[in-house]
């Protein structure tokens, strides 16, 4: 199968697949290694697709995948040893963390797309942080971020932003 061929095909799997699909996975169903489906996703961001690479694999990116739902962004402080806590708090309250996002004195703005809606995908999250030794964006600027929070409405938002007040996460 040639380049153009496979990069049709990859962006109708990204399209058709609800949950991100690793670089290995790809790499396995097109018999090439993974750092050619790197190359192809590098391709198609250049001709504008939308695709995100998360801790789970890529996911293509619709706008309107959104629509209907509200979001903010909140500004949050806490250890690392708190990172579990903060994103359940989220999701269980029936928001998604779409992103965390670091003010970096040096290097600027700094933004990592996470898509965390459930607590598996925020203990996966965590898993990926400890099983690849590394530290969270937060480490860069004394535990202060930003997430991107969506929600189905803005009593789920406001209930997120109280809840998160209460645990002395958030900053004002």
């Amino acid at each position: 199968m040639d380049g153009d061929n496979r990069r049709k095909e990859l962006l109708q799997i990204l399209q058709n697949e609800k949950q991100p699909v690793s670089g290995t996975e790809l790499a396995k169903r097109f018999c090439v290694t993974r750092q050619v489906i790197v190359q192809d996703i590098a391709l198609l961001r250049a001709n504008d697709k939308n695709i995100l690479s998360t801790n789970k694999g890529y996911v293509l990116f619709v706008r309107n995948m959104e629509s209907g739902k509200c979001k903010k962004t909140f500004k949050v402080c806490h250890e690392e040893k708190q990172i579990t806590d903060e994103l359940y708090t989220i999701v269980d309250l029936g928001g998604g963390v779409l992103d965390v996002v670091v003010e970096h004195p040096i290097y600027g703005q700094i933004m990592v797309d996470l898509i965390i809606n459930s607590r598996l995908d925020a203990d996966s999250f965590v898993e990926q942080v400890r099983k690849n030794k590394t530290k969270p964006l937060n480490e860069l600027t004394e535990g202060v971020h930003f997430h991107t929070v969506t929600a189905p409405n803005e009593a789920v938002l406001e209930a997120i932003e109280q809840a998160l007040l209460k645990k002395g996460y958030l900053l004002i």
